[in-house]
């Protein structure tokens, strides 16, 4: 295996989408883990939807409909002000603490991301984080208005890069995105941050599953849909490792 170009997805991979809680739980005390999960799950559901519904919308829309969905349910008030503080926080995620140091020291390989989000959501998340200095392309599925897993979002790559697919380590933590790229035939590496072992411990524990283990249940762990990553990893930090000998 030669890998030529190491593909990272954004949201959950790069970029911890968990990190909104903090601006959700400021703007409705005592609803802000909730809320950011629901949210989260919403915002994938709406890009299924919408894919198979053939009525695209671009992220940044999903984004808001999923919001406004969770607010609602939740039966709770807000301004415009308040939603617009609480979407803001997706052009300014936290970083994963190892995603910096992993990009650097995979340099000399290309480097980019393909992400469900919108292109002025990506360019400003990314230039905000400062990788706009280290990645050498940020591409969202705009042009194909579909979203991943559908296979022509992952022709966008070679596409951009100009490296074949055989060449590219697809590097996502999403479970249904990792199965997604590998599907297309990409060579994928899944960041499993949640073991089974200790899904399974925080189920059992309580009696009452926390909406922050529920979210981990639905999300973390891999999908059964008939195809396996080639690697399963549990940190970006051991990328480097993985590909020094490729």
């Amino acid at each position: 295996m030669t890998i030529n170009a190491l593909v990272f997805d954004a949201y959950g991979t790069l970029y911890d989408v968990q990190s909104v809680a903090a601006v959700t739980e400021d703007a409705f005390p005592g609803y802000g883990d909730i809320i950011t999960q629901i949210w989260r799950i919403k915002q994938l559901e709406y890009s299924w939807l919408r894919s198979l519904m053939r009525r695209y919308e671009d992220f940044s829309v999903i984004t808001k409909e999923a919001l406004a969905y969770t607010i609602r349910v939740l039966g709770l008030k807000h301004d415009t002000a308040t939603f617009e503080r609480i979407m803001d926080k997706y052009l300014h995620l936290d970083l994963y603490p190892d995603a910096r140091a992993t990009l650097a020291a995979l340099k000399g390989r290309k480097l980019a991301i393909l992400s469900n989000g919108s292109s002025n959501m990506l360019e400003a998340l990314v230039k905000n984080s400062g990788l706009d200095r280290v990645l050498d392309a940020t591409i969202s599925i705009d042009s194909r208005r579909i979203f991943k897993p559908a296979p022509d979002v992952y022709t966008l790559i070679e596409a951009r890069l100009g490296v074949r697919p055989a060449e590219v380590l697809f590097v996502s933590s999403n479970p249904w995105d990792a199965c997604g790229a590998k599907a297309f035939g990409l060579n994928v590496a899944w960041i499993e941050r949640v073991t089974p072992e200790a899904m399974a411990l925080a189920c059992t524990k309580s009696d009452v599953v926390t909406p922050l283990t529920l979210f981990k249940a639905l999300r973390t762990q891999m999908d059964e849909l008939g195809v396996t990553p080639d690697h399963r990893i549990h940190a970006l930090s051991e990328l480097p490792g993985l590909v020094a000998h490729s």
